[in-house]
Parts: C-alpha cells; structure tokens; sequence
C-alpha cells in the first residue's frame, strides 16, 4: 500500500508508547486514525497530541474481549465508512520463573497479548479480506523469535502472535488476497509496558497473600530491570517509521533491533545442528 492518505487506520493500545508513535506518523501522512484503548482519560490525551487537522476516533477498548473488538470495529466502519490498516498493538507485560506464575497472570497476559491479536483478525480480517485491499500490522517482540528466561508467560503469547502472522500471510497468498500482513519484533522501546499492571482487571489479580514475601521482592526487582532496559531502548516514534515503511514495501517482518538478531541467528545455528538451547544474554 504505497499510497496511505486518506486510508483508515485502526490502532489498539494507540494511547501511549508505540500504539501512539504510530497513530500519529499515520495521521501526519493524511491518514484516518481510530485510536483504540483501555484508558479512557490517557486516550483523550492522546487525541490532543495528534496533529492539527487529522481525523480521529477514539474507542475505549478491552482488546482481550470479543464484545469490545466486535463493537470497535462497528464504531470503525459506522464512523469511517472503511478501514484499511490494522494494529494489532495492545500489550503488556509480566515477569516470574514459569512455575510460579498464577492462572490470573496466565489469562491477563494472553487475554491482552495473544487475544487482542485474535480478536483484531476475526473482526478486521474479513473486512480487508472481502474489499481485496489492507494491510495488518501484530505487534509482537524479539521475544517472539527467542526465549528469555523469567518471560515465560509473555514469550509464550509473542511467539503465538509471530506463529500466528506467518500462517495468516500463508492463508492470504493461498487466495491470492492483496491484503497483507506485518509482525513487528522490536526490543526495547521507551514504553510504559513495565507499568502495566495498572490496567490489570481486579477479577485478574491474586490476593497479596498469594504470594510470599520473597516473591513480591523478586518481582520487584525484576519490574525495576525492566523499567532501566526500557529507559534505555529505541524512541517509538523510529518504531513507528519502521511500521509505515513496512507498509509501503509489503514488508513481513519489521526487526527494529539490528543488534539482537545474532541472538536469533545463535537460536537457528544451535537447532539446526541439534544442540540444546542457550539462554540469551540481556542486552548491555
């Protein structure tokens, strides 16, 4: 899709970090943007930071309900009248060793990470599908492509999201559709995904007493290490113009983070002549 103005775009988790990066570069090309989120006032905030005269929509979305997808994208077209590129975006993120992760963790991270994603594909997909024009951007991570240990959870849902992109461009070239589709696989960005759990659902939440002293120290620390490798990563505005030109160019795979993909490589050279995994360094 080379040329993108007056294009719809919609983009969940639009109202800060990458979502927001994004849905302004959008707006700055000529394009209609739906900002899609779970907060109410950071969404109206970020309305005001789009830039003057763009054409916006903003949705308070629970991307892991299919309800609130269903209604988004009923908001989308009653609005627009069309939608032609999808961000599937809305993230968060949690830490622990596999073992000691609660059902409640489970169901939050892959209700928003992977679910979200589901949703915006069941109910945007056929929309692109049936007008043979579109694009669909899964935001996913170079978590999505290794694992880290302490991220089970969270490698488990961007490694669902990379799986699931792969087989819906394979669906989409099977019936010769136009449509296409990006995953984008950065590494740090400057977000607020560290602080996440603030949109953690009450009914998702273990009871302090769940959880041992030792464990809420542990997960401090491992909050606090998130929050310093985040400070120190990539703005999400070059996110973001990595995004459009992958647009343009019909692009697969957007690898934002040029210096992690030996990690990647190291992953491929060690499968491919049958010895074990190696955990991953983390970045310096």
């Amino acid at each position: 899709m080379q040329d993108v103005k007056g294009k719809v775009a919609v983009v969940t988790g639009a109202a800060s970090g990458i979502g927001l990066a994004m849905s302004k570069r959008f707006a700055a090309e000529g394009m209609k943007v739906v900002l899609a989120d779970i907060e109410a006032a950071a969404l109206e905030r970020a309305r005001l930071e789009m830039p003057n005269g763009a054409e916006t929509l903003c949705v308070v979305t629970d991307v892991s309900s299919a309800e609130q997808m269903d209604a988004l994208a009923a908001r989308t077209l009653e609005h627009f009248g069309a939608v032609h590129v999808v961000c599937n975006n809305a993230g968060v993120s949690l830490g622990s060793r596999t073992w000691k992760t609660s059902i409640h963790d489970w169901q939050w991270l892959l209700g928003v990470n992977l679910w979200g994603v589901i949703h915006g594909i069941r109910v945007f997909a056929p929309l692109l599908i049936a007008q043979n024009e579109g694009h669909i951007v899964n935001t996913a991570s170079v978590a999505g492509l290794f694992s880290v240990p302490g991220s089970g959870a969270y490698n488990v849902s961007k490694q669902a999201v990379v799986a699931l992109s792969e087989t819906l461009t394979f669906e989409l070239e099977l019936q010769k559709s136009a449509v296409c589709v990006s995953v984008l696989c950065p590494g740090f960005v400057k977000t607020h995904i560290h602080e996440a759990e603030r949109n953690r659902p009450q009914s998702l939440r273990d009871p302090s007493s769940v959880r041992s002293e030792t464990q809420h120290r542990g997960a401090q620390e491992r909050k606090d290490q998130l929050a310093a490798w985040v400070a120190a990563g990539q703005e999400p505005d070059v996110i973001a113009e990595h995004v459009l030109s992958a647009i343009r160019e019909q692009r697969f795979y957007i690898l934002t983070h040029p210096e992690i993909l030996p990690l990647f490589e190291e992953r491929a050279r060690r499968l491919l002549e049958g010895k074990n995994p190696r955990a991953p360094k983390p970045p310096r």
